[in-house]
């Protein structure tokens, strides 16, 4: 399961209408009035930090079926949907979590979980996954995305989230109140140069605490790798369900919800990327030995 509705795109989001709402009702301006409180600003900046990281995981499986268009299976209409149905339910079982909700949506090869719970997660994939993979295969990437779910990965995310969202906020704040001060001569209160500077550093640091964040999610991803293993009792299924991906043009998730699926980018932007290459993750299986 993983961080993301819009995870980074709402989360960023979210943090500047809560600054712009802060700043319309005043409420941060007394930080500044005269000086720094660095105390009271390390405090609201983590209040308001963990606000959007929190925000956003509360949202994350409504946003997700919006902006995938994915369709929940309540009553499975072939036997392909029972299959799948029926199939998540025993691997939620061996993982000890509540039943998710199943959904597919249309697309390229892939899948994703997301969900502010563990009992009440959505796994979703697509119907080019389905296609094109053996239901061995299907099997052993809904035990991966199970895996997320029961690991925890999305509340673990959030935290993290919520954190570097908390330095991004400080951060910005001082830088701004040093530009009115130093560069725009400021002496009373704060003018434009703190307003404009604070959101200018929020949006950069913003983008920068993403790849700290992206890095986090590519350790999980060998964790949910080597439970899909667990689960059906051998690597061989998720060793061939990667190599297939490998092998096949990723579907293109929205940009928000590349968190959560099974696989992602390459090139210059593996830093951003929340999933290592698909090579290191079947070597990591092989190497487990089961």
């Amino acid at each position: 399961m993983k961080r993301i509705v819009l995870f980074l795109v709402t989360n960023i989001a979210v943090l500047l209408v809560l600054t712009i709402i802060m700043q319309v009702f005043g409420i941060g301006q007394y930080l500044t009035q005269e000086g720094i409180d660095y105390r009271a600003l390390l405090v609201f900046s983590a209040v308001i930090g963990f606000a959007g990281s929190f925000i956003s995981l509360l949202i994350s499986k409504p946003m997700a079926k919006w902006s995938t268009g994915a369709r929940v299976i309540t009553t499975p209409q072939s036997e392909a949907e029972r299959w799948l149905v029926t199939t998540v339910k025993r691997l939620a079982d061996v993982a000890q979590i509540g039943m998710p909700e199943v959904a597919i949506y249309k697309g390229a090869p892939n899948a994703f979980a997301t969900g502010a719970f563990k009992n009440s997660a959505l796994v979703a994939v697509s119907t080019g996954l389905l296609e094109s993979m053996n239901q061995e295969e299907v099997e052993a990437v809904l035990g991966h995305e199970v895996a997320h779910v029961a690991n925890g990965d999305m509340v673990t995310l959030t935290l993290i989230q919520g954190v570097v969202n908390t330095f991004v906020i400080f951060l910005s704040r001082v830088a701004g109140f040093f530009v009115d001060r130093v560069i725009f001569k400021t002496e009373r209160g704060v003018g434009p140069g703190f307003f404009i500077t604070s959101i200018v550093f929020q949006i950069v640091l913003g983008i920068l605490a993403s790849m700290i964040v992206a890095w986090f999610s590519r350790r999980r991803e060998f964790r949910a790798d080597a439970g899909s293993a667990q689960y059906l009792g051998s690597s061989r299924p998720m060793v061939n369900a990667l190599a297939r991906l490998g092998g096949i043009e990723p579907g293109a998730l929205p940009e928000s919800m590349r968190a959560m699926g099974i696989s992602d980018r390459k090139g210059v932007m593996a830093l951003f990327s929340s999933h290592p290459p698909i090579e290191q993750r079947i070597a990591a299986l092989q190497a487990s030995g089961r």
